[in-house]
């Protein structure tokens, strides 16, 4: 069983830089890729930016290329989602994830075995 701990939400001004942080009580190294996921008010769950165990590929959403990064630091078993020139789109709950098979695109929530329990991330303008 995997557990992931999402932190580092908040409010900010357009421009502005939020890092998120997910802690996984499993090893990281036993999934077949990492992600962080986010869902505004009406709207479905999206993928936003993924790391691919194998070979450590990373992969992001067009609209936060560029502007967001995500890592991994292995030794804490923890993921990070560094944002900046954040903008009011990206206000959205953002969920950190784990899959642990390759059946599907990575920005497709029903590949993912495990969610975070999501944490608010507001821009406003």
């Amino acid at each position: 069983q995997v557990q992931l701990v999402e932190s580092g939400g908040g409010s900010v001004q357009a421009g502005g830089s939020l890092r998120l942080s997910c802690a996984v009580s499993g090893s990281i190294y036993s999934s077949a890729y990492v992600a962080w996921f986010r869902q505004a008010p009406g709207k479905e769950r999206e993928g936003v930016a993924a790391i691919i165990r194998a070979g450590d590929v990373t992969k992001y959403a067009d609209s936060v290329k560029g502007r967001f990064t995500i890592s991994t630091d292995n030794a804490k078993n923890t993921l990070y989602l560094q944002m900046n020139s954040l903008k009011p789109d990206d206000t959205a709950v953002y969920y950190c994830a784990v899959a642990t098979s390759y059946g599907r695109v990575w920005y497709d929530p029903f590949g993912i075995a495990y969610w975070g329990q999501g944490t608010q991330v507001t821009v406003s303008s």
